[in-house]
């Protein structure tokens, strides 16, 4: 006798946070993209826990930008300060130093000077 077990039953808000979770990956990522080839290898400059604090900071900037605004976003011309600073806000909001709010507001700020 063959026994199939059945998949759980996925809500649509499930199904939602999954596909919007998806799309902040797929934006940050090639957001990451633009920013290695705008600094090539001075991006090696960067600990590995760095980027991840880049990562993370830009998923959250990603969820607080409007699309229109992220899209304009030159990635490509952020210079290596801009990183510098944006990693220090994202490493300020993770040990409670700044509120997310404020941190966003700056990270919004330096990322529309590249539009």
């Amino acid at each position: 006798m063959l026994i199939v077990k059945r998949m759980p039953d996925i809500t649509n808000d499930e199904r939602g946070r999954r596909i919007f979770q998806l799309h902040k990956e797929k934006a940050v990522e090639t957001a990451l993209d633009k920013i290695r080839h705008g600094l090539k290898s001075e991006l090696a400059g960067f600990s590995p826990q760095d980027m991840q604090t880049l990562t993370y900071i830009l998923g959250e900037a990603w969820v607080s930008v409007e699309r229109h605004t992220w899209e304009q976003c030159s990635f490509t011309k952020l210079a290596r300060k801009d990183l510098e600073l944006i990693i220090n806000i994202g490493n300020r909001l993770k040990n409670k130093k700044i509120r997310e709010e404020t941190a966003l507001d700056e990270i919004c700020s330096i990322l529309k000077c590249s539009i």
